[in-house]
């Protein structure tokens, strides 16, 4: 098995993307890229802790690979957008890709030079891509939280 970690606005509808996938074994949402240690949602909500609102995936690369979990990621959220997804706004709702391995970090920059020069976006990129950093679970009811509800998206 190996780890996956991505921001892409609220972590609810991240997770759900995910959360199906074939090979993706495991999906955890929560907080990373910040200066508090195992912060609150109310924390990190405050827009003052520095993390950002993340899914944590476990995946078999046997089944999926990680540049097919970066088409996926692409394909879910406005990388163009700075600190927001939408109607969140906040460095908390920022576009990043927390990379585990030297691989991970060249696939992610390669997809995102790629993407560029694609045409397919009126703006730059602006999806960080930075090494792991401490992955802090969210609060229980926020696991599964659509799958909970029977819901597919966010409101």
């Amino acid at each position: 098995m190996e780890k996956a970690m991505f921001g892409a606005g609220c972590f609810w509808g991240v997770e759900e993307a995910f959360r199906t996938v074939g090979g993706v074994q495991d999906t955890k949402v929560g907080y990373s890229g910040g200066n508090t240690e195992d912060p609150t949602y109310q924390q990190v909500c405050s827009d003052i802790t520095g993390h950002a609102e993340v899914i944590l995936i476990e995946f078999d690369p046997a089944v999926v690979s990680y540049e097919q979990l970066l088409d996926k990621f692409f394909t879910i959220h406005d990388p163009t957008q700075l600190n927001r997804q939408g109607p969140d706004v906040g460095k908390q709702y920022r576009t990043v890709v927390f990379f585990y391995s030297a691989e991970q970090e060249k696939a992610a920059r390669e997809k995102i030079e790629q993407m560029g020069k694609s045409g397919k976006f009126r703006a730059p990129i602006v999806t960080e891509v930075v090494p792991a950093a401490n992955f802090y679970a969210a609060e229980e009811y926020h696991q599964r939280y659509l799958q909970k509800r029977e819901a597919n998206v966010c409101h």
